[in-house]
C-alpha cells in the first residue's frame, strides 16, 4: 500500500504548458506518472507533451478523471489555483509553488477544511510512491519501494533521508514533502496519521526544522495513541540563530520551544529515535527496525 497517491492516481498539471511545468511534467511521466492532461487558461483544445490541455479544472476532471493535481502557477496566481482544485474536488493537490502570499494561503486553508480534498505544501518537492506515482519535482532515481514513510518539511532532507534509507537496505512506501511555509495544507501530524493507518509503512523518518510547533504536536500525538511504529526523527536548523529566518519562511524561532534542541528533546521524551544529523538517519532506521 501507499498513501495519497498509486499507480491508480490520474494526475492533471495546473501551468502545464508553463516552462516549469513542461520539464516537470516531463520527467513525471518518464518516470511512469499517470498524467492524464493538464491546464492553462486560454490554451484549452491544444496537445502539449501527447496530452490534452483543458482551461479549466473542472473540464479537465470531467474529461479525464483526474483525482491528482500538482501545480506549478506563479504565486500571484497560485492561491486560486488550489482553490480551483478544491472547487472541483480533486482528491489531492499539490502545491510546489513558493512564495504564495500568505493572506491567499489563509483563504487555502478555510476551504479546504471544509472539503474533501487533501493539499500538500506549498513550497514543496511533492510526494512520491516509488515504482508508481511521482507527483513532485524530487529525482525518482533516489527512490526504491520498501516499507518506510518518509515526511519532511525539507525537500533537499527528503531526498537525502531516501538515500540514507535504501543504502541501509530499506525501501520507502511513501515519501511526502509537506513544505516548509508558514501555512501548509498538510502538517507533520496528518502525515503520521496516514502512514500510521497504512499496513505496508512499518517504520517512520520524520524530518522537521526549526520555527513552528508541528514535530512537537506529532510527537505528542505518537506517544499519546500508543502507536508501535519506530518513529526516527530529526531537526534542521541546530545552529540557527533566534529571530533569523533560515532558507523557508517558516523556519524562524520565535520561542523557546521553536529551537532544534527544545524539539529534539520532545521527540524523545514522546519516544522518538532522534538522530543528530542527517547522515546517522539510515542507521538509526536500521537500529529501529
Amino acid at each position: 500500500m501507499s498513501i495519497l497517491v498509486n499507480k491508480d492516481s490520474k494526475v492533471i498539471v495546473q501551468g502545464f504548458t508553463g516552462s516549469e511545468g513542461t520539464f516537470h511534467a516531463t520527467q513525471m511521466i518518464e518516470y511512469g506518472t499517470n498524467i492524464v492532461g493538464g491546464v492553462t487558461p486560454g490554451k484549452g483544445g491544444n496537445q502539449h507533451l501527447h496530452k490534452p490541455v483543458y482551461n479549466t479544472v473542472y473540464d479537465a476532471k470531467k474529461n479525464t478523471g483526474a483525482n491528482v493535481s500538482i501545480i506549478f502557477v506563479p504565486p500571484a496566481f497560485a492561491g486560486d489555483a488550489i482553490l480551483e482544485s478544491i472547487d472541483s474536488n480533486i482528491d489531492v493537490i499539490v502545491a510546489i509553488t513558493e512564495g504564495i502570499p500568505v493572506k491567499d494561503m489563509i483563504r487555502v486553508k478555510s476551504q479546504i477544511r471544509n472539503s474533501n480534498s487533501t493539499l500538500i505544501g506549498p513550497n514543496c518537492p511533492g510526494i512520491i510512491t516509488p515504482g508508481e506515482a511521482k507527483v513532485g519535482i524530487m529525482p525518482g532515481f533516489v527512490f526504491r519501494k520498501g516499507n518506510i514513510g518518509i515526511i519532511s518539511k525539507s525537500g533537499t532532507l527528503t531526498y537525502e533521508a531516501a538515500d540514507q534509507v535504501v543504502k541501509s537496505g530499506f525501501g520507502i512506501s511513501t515519501a511526502i514533502g509537506i513544505g516548509g511555509d508558514p501555512i501548509v495544507g498538510t502538517s507533520t501530524l496528518d502525515a503520521i496519521k496516514l502512514f500510521m493507518d497504512d499496513t505496508d509503512t512499518e517504520g517512520i523518518v520524520m524530518i522537521g526544522e526549526i520555527g513552528g510547533n508541528y514535530e512537537a504536536e506529532a510527537s505528542k500525538w505518537i506517544k499519546e495513541s500508543g502507536n508501535k511504529k519506530p518513529v526516527i526523527g530529526f531537526i534542521a536548523g541546530q545552529t540557527a540563530p533566534k529571530g533569523k529566518r533560515m532558507g523557508h519562511a517558516g523556519a524562524i524561532i520565535g520561542g523557546k520551544d521553536d529551537t532544534a534542541a527544545a524539539k529534539m528533546q520532545i521527540m524523545r521524551e514522546c519516544g522518538l529515535v532522534v538522530a543528530e544529523s542527517p547522515a546517522n538517519i539510515g542507521e538509526q532506521v536500521k537500529k529501529s527496525l
